[in-house]
């Protein structure tokens, strides 16, 4: 082969090199043509819980005081509680083994709260009741549930039946006690155990618990 023949071969292949090249930048580019934006992933949704509970929670004469109260929650996997083995509101009320706890998750929230041994004075009304529970509980997505417990409620010596059913209203003078109070919502729960009102004098709430997730 000479020379000439030898270039000749090579400016054909070079020539076959460019159209392949231009022919897969064609086709590639007509293939892509239709997608004009990037593709969207979808995007993961987060939840917020929020919850608190206190074994006692109390506003007499504008004064609010509490006593083994967690405070509110700080977000995904927080856990608080608070506990103590005894306290009182001095001439209010006293009560043994206070303890509170709330904790959150990405879908969901409980707070539970309790104490034994209760012993108020309220404007002159004496309540008692050996145990008193209170339980919150709030999931993604639906409605928030809970429930308390009431063991031994006496209202100056008399026992008071505790129904079970949620915001029982006993009558007191001056005002009311609620058991087993209730508010739920759309991804949340308050409970409140005893909620003793003395309209204008004291508003305390034994056995208080919360919990949300929004």
């Amino acid at each position: 082969m000479n020379r000439m023949e030898a270039l000749c071969g090579l400016g054909c292949k070079a020539a076959v090199v460019t159209a392949l090249s231009l022919w897969s930048a064609a086709s590639a580019a007509q293939l892509l043509g239709g997608i004009t934006q990037p593709i969207a992933l979808p995007t993961a949704t987060s939840s917020t819980p929020g919850g608190q509970a206190a074994a006692v929670r109390s506003t007499v004469l504008g004064q609010t005081t509490s006593l083994a109260d967690t405070g509110t929650l700080g977000g995904v996997d927080d856990a608080r509680n608070a506990s103590q083995l005894s306290g009182a509101l001095p001439g209010l009320l006293a009560a043994e083994v206070l303890q509170a706890t709330t904790i959150g998750w990405t879908d969901q929230a409980a707070s539970d709260a309790s104490l034994a041994n209760l012993g108020m004075m309220v404007a002159g009304i004496g309540i008692s009741a050996d145990f008193v529970m209170a339980s919150a509980t709030a999931l993604a997505g639906a409605v928030g549930s809970g429930g308390s417990l009431v063991e031994n409620l006496a209202v100056n010596g008399v026992p008071v039946a505790v129904s079970g059913a949620a915001n029982q209203v006993v009558d007191i003078v001056g005002g009311r006690i609620v058991i087993n109070e209730q508010q739920a919502s759309a991804g949340g729960m308050v409970v409140n155990a005893l909620h003793v009102i003395v309209d204008g004098v004291a508003d305390v709430v034994v056995g208080s618990a919360s919990a949300s997730i929004r």
